[in-house]
């Protein structure tokens, strides 16, 4: 253990666990985090990746891990008024992305954010395999979850179990049932819960989490197909490997006072995040003229670990602007080819792309000027 770590155990601590998911339209998500700092302090923040405990996933796999980064924005008196404030921009030897700083007490959010370099769309199916079984029959005739099942059901157990205390609360139970159904499960149908499931302290047990999808593959007399759209929203493929999904973690540590985290789902969240995205990057470079186009500006952040360029278009006309990644070398981009295309709106500023250790990444961010 490093002397910073072996000191950081002396400071406040507080920490919040998430999951990145991908859309069908590529697109990724994930929740939003409020962070309370009672008096002005100097913090440390961290995000990583995080690999499935029993299943195979690529979240956190050395050099190739799923890239991960966390923006914090303060919030004023208007939720929706808020201020870029910083990001993790350095990388620890243990894949952790950090910022060490001082904020002022004040009410943040933290937008954790992934490039989509690394976690990208997949095929569920895996040619020549058979989907993995999710039931059986027991000795007795009675329906069962079998092993495959179970470790992959407490993978997503301490995915969703948000703050890590191995029980699943009504708000973190709906994160999931938002993510799988769409739907909320309400007090009522939760106090059902509490007379059919193993619970403490009005809590879900991962047994009572066990118990709850048995009896909905019993209620299907066995149909996997209710069970197959819950973890494939989860992420998860046919032979039960999480590939469109990465789960992170968020650590806050402080020197002298005690942080608080908060799980939020935003509707203004992927705004949100455009916009920390965009000021990460033009509050640290000026621009550049795009040669021959007067109007088309560039710019170009070049970190530790990811160089990220924004293309501004104040123009009145959309343009077309051609990258070209064919020179990169040890490089990936998220569109899966070194030349394309980008078209840039009129009076609008987009991600162009980055680069991240040994990975080219591309992210779109659109705000009307």
């Amino acid at each position: 253990m490093s002397v910073l770590w072996l000191l950081l155990q002396e400071w406040q601590h507080s920490y919040m666990k998430g999951c990145f998911f991908l859309e069908d339209d590529g697109s990724i998500c994930s929740l939003q985090y409020q962070l309370h700092v009672p008096q002005t302090t100097t913090v440390y923040l961290t995000i990583q990746p995080l690999s499935p405990s029993h299943r195979p996933g690529i979240g956190c796999h050395g050099d190739w891990s799923v890239d991960t980064a966390l923006f914090v924005m303060s919030v004023g008196e208007n939720k929706e008024d808020c201020t870029f404030v910083c990001f993790t921009e350095s990388k620890d030897q243990e894949v952790r992305y950090v910022w060490k700083g001082e904020l002022n007490a004040g009410t943040y959010y933290l937008l954790p954010f992934t490039s989509g370099c690394r976690l990208k769309k997949r095929s569920r199916k895996s040619p020549g395999n058979k989907p993995v079984e999710l039931v059986y029959r027991t000795d007795t005739g009675e329906l069962d979850l079998t092993r495959e099942l179970r470790e992959v059901l407490s993978d997503i157990f301490e995915v969703i179990d948000l703050d890590g205390n191995n029980l699943l609360s009504l708000e973190e139970y709906n994160f999931f049932e938002l993510r799988t159904s769409g739907e909320k499960c309400d007090k009522e149908a939760w106090a059902v819960c509490k007379e059919n499931f193993d619970m403490r302290k009005n809590q879900l047990t991962q047994q009572g989490f066990m118990e709850l999808n048995l009896m909905e593959a019993t209620e299907k007399d066995g149909d996997p197909a209710d069970l197959w759209v819950t973890l494939e929203a989860m992420g998860y493929n046919r032979m039960l490997e999480l590939v469109e999904a990465c789960p992170f973690q968020i650590d806050v540590h402080c020197e002298n006072t005690q942080p608080s985290i908060l799980p939020l789902n935003l509707d203004s969240g992927p705004k949100l995040l455009n916009q920390a995205v965009q000021k990460s990057i033009t509050t640290r470079t000026g621009a550049k003229a795009l040669r021959g186009q007067d109007n088309i500006f560039i710019y170009t952040y070049k970190g530790e670990h990811r160089i990220s360029s924004l293309i501004a278009n104040k123009s009145n006309h959309k343009v077309m602007v051609h990258v070209n990644n064919e020179q990169n070398k040890n490089c990936c981009n998220s569109r899966g080819m070194n030349v394309f295309a980008v078209e840039v709106p009129a009076r609008t500023k987009m991600g162009r792309q980055g680069v991240l250790c040994v990975c080219v990444c591309l992210f779109v961010c659109l705000l009307t000027l």
